[in-house]
């Protein structure tokens, strides 16, 4: 502690000093502000200490603080994108059309690429079954967007609900914005993140060596208009649940922090995955999720010889095995491409929506969140298969997904919440079992 103490000390004794004093403190990976940079000390709770010790030194020297937004100029922004690809290269994603069986949860994932507005998918099931593997090649799959360059939320240059607060001035200035093409983002969320990395925080390089109190986005700002993925999401810590819930509530993320104030567009596609045995998941969290996938272990043992088949290729010539998939991969991108262009054409008719919502009147659905994602899921599966008009089957394709895990628990129940969901939907809309 004494150790790290004395790195705090310097670096604020190296904004005080002369310019030249302040470069070579600067340079300096041991001393000066980089070792603050890098010291978990400046991150924690003692930050604090050294910014007001920073700002009393600004006064007194006499220069004018300053808010400053940390963006991302396009250049850096290019790079980063080259860097993601060449990891890409070095790190293949296992094809999703390669991932044998799972068709429920595979449907979920298709359906919330197609309509972002069902709210997410929460997974749950047996460890090992390619929970984490199928999430993850879901990023061939995801299409392009358009976002300005060089902002660091992804903002949209036309709808300002999805504008960060810097863009919309600009707007307002009848400013042009530069636009990029961008492929929607994937961003994990580690158990271990801290909520600064999550929600942002005030950028302690910029100030202690320029005296700006500058913002560093978070993991929430990268994630805006993309997806968000919480592996077993169970386990997170009960003040990070309390930051997704905020920020799945509203759609925008608010930071109170150190001087700065920042509201910026958080609105993302909420994926979790999880292993029941290891711990349930708050009842409000669950609730966000827009549909609930269960993953069981496969039992037939030709699909398992497969399956096991297919990952030793897969791990022998990542590349090669990918290749076999090329032409399989770019028709369901395809596929997920015409169902996006086609959604907003989709109609449910006036008959089924009432039986929707007498389905889930009658199974004591707590809330109205329940109506309006079985609206959007049979939607966006109608939308899949190339219609523009919702039927009963689509409707029942994706009901049980959509209020399985809003159903309230009974102990003694020992039938399966998603079969409960089928009869409902059996019995109110004239289905023979």
């Amino acid at each position: 502690m004494a150790c790290l103490v004395r790195e705090a000390a310097a670096a604020v004794a190296a904004v005080s000093a002369s310019s030249s004093t302040t470069k070579q403190a600067h340079l300096n990976g041991s001393t000066g502000v980089l070792a603050c940079r890098r010291s978990s000390f400046c991150q924690g709770a003692s930050s604090r200490v050294s910014w007001s010790r920073c700002r009393s030194g600004e006064r007194r020297a006499g220069r004018a603080l300053r808010i400053n937004n940390v963006a991302i100029p396009v250049k850096e922004q290019e790079n980063l994108t080259d860097n993601a690809a060449s990891e890409g290269e070095a790190r293949p994603v296992f094809p999703f059309t390669a991932i044998v069986g799972q068709e429920e949860m595979k449907m979920c994932l298709i359906l919330n690429v197609i309509d972002p507005k069902i709210g997410g998918v929460m997974i749950m099931g047996d460890r090992g079954t390619g929970k984490s593997t199928t999430v993850r090649a879901l990023v061939d799959l995801l299409p392009e967007i358009e976002v300005v360059a060089g902002d660091p939320f992804n903002s949209s240059p036309q709808d300002p609900e999805l504008m960060s607060e810097e863009v919309r001035k600009r707007v307002q200035a009848n400013e042009e914005l530069p636009v990029a093409t961008s492929r929607i983002n994937m961003v994990d969320l580690p158990l271990g993140a801290t909520e600064d990395r999550v929600c942002g925080t005030i950028d302690i390089e910029k100030a202690l060596t320029e005296g700006v109190k500058a913002f560093e986005p978070g993991l929430l700002a990268r994630a805006n208009r993309g997806i968000l993925y919480v592996d077993e999401v169970n386990l997170l810590d009960d003040h990070l649940v309390d930051v997704l819930l905020d920020s799945a509530a509203s759609g925008w993320n608010t930071v109170e922090r150190e001087g700065i104030s920042i509201s910026h567009p958080a609105r993302f596609i909420l994926i979790g995955s999880g292993n029941p045995e290891e711990g349930e998941l708050r009842p409000q969290l669950l609730d966000r999720f827009g549909m609930h996938a269960q993953v069981g272990t496969v039992k037939d043992p030709e699909l398992r010889v497969k399956i096991v088949e297919e990952r030793g290729m897969f791990d022998a010539n990542p590349k090669s095995f990918r290749v076999n998939y090329d032409t399989t991969q770019k028709e369901l991108r395809d596929r997920i491409d015409n169902a996006r262009a086609i959604l907003s054409s989709v109609k449910v008719p006036h008959d089924l929506r009432v039986k929707i919502s007498q389905v889930c009147s009658e199974l004591d659905v707590d809330g109205l969140r329940g109506d309006i994602v079985s609206n959007r899921a049979s939607k966006a599966f109608a939308a899949f298969q190339g219609r523009t008009e919702v039927t009963a089957e689509d409707i029942r394709a994706v009901m049980p997904n959509c209020l399985r895990h809003r159903l309230r628990k009974d102990p003694l129940e020992s039938i399966d919440s998603g079969t409960l969901v089928v009869d409902k939907f059996n019995e109110v809309f004239g289905y023979s079992t």
